[in-house]
């Protein structure tokens, strides 16, 4: 299910049993004014009309919720799909232009280009100094053994990335 639709459900759930309880609150209330019902029996009414919508009411707040954490997982999702896209389209990108695109801050852009590599869709190396984002070949990037920027030996920086110690560029290897 779509997580707006999961929103929009959730949201008409949690209205029908609010709206459902208060009627019947409502009718109880009504009963017990003229004298019809006894103050047990007003008790009684009220918690089995509570026992009864409460399930109503509890899955419309989780389908609420539920809704809005995959919407903003949704959204990551295809912001990071816009940004592959544009890696592979152009080969060299400015964080900047990322960032200014996707509307998004330099922090948001840099955990989605780790969060690429280590999903193994993107290899590439990043110069941060410059700000720029390049595609390259992961096996031509491990065969040189040298940095694409400058020339430099190569280090391994983590899963995935290697570091140049010389001038900070970093190389994204996919799987």
């Amino acid at each position: 299910m779509h997580p707006r639709t999961m929103q929009t459900l959730g949201i008409l759930m949690i209205g029908a049993s609010v709206f459902l309880e208060m009627a019947f609150l409502g009718f109880l209330a009504i009963q017990r004014v003229r004298a019809e019902l006894t103050p047990g029996g007003f008790a009684l009414g009220a918690f089995l009309i509570f026992l009864v919508f409460s399930p109503l009411l509890i899955a419309g707040i989780y389908l609420w919720r539920r809704g809005g954490v995959e919407a903003r997982e949704a959204e990551v999702a295809e912001k990071q799909r816009q940004l592959l896209g544009m890696i592979q389209a152009r080969g060299k990108v400015a964080l900047s232009d990322i960032a200014l695109e996707l509307r998004a801050s330099r922090d948001q852009v840099r955990a989605w280009i780790y969060d690429l590599v280590h999903m193994g869709l993107f290899s590439g190396y990043i110069n941060w100094s410059e700000g720029l984002l390049y595609s390259a070949e992961a096996a031509a990037l491990r065969d040189a053994g040298k940095c694409p920027n400058c020339g430099g030996a190569l280090e391994l920086a983590g899963k995935g990335v290697i570091r140049c110690p010389y001038c900070g560029a970093e190389i994204f290897l996919a799987r």
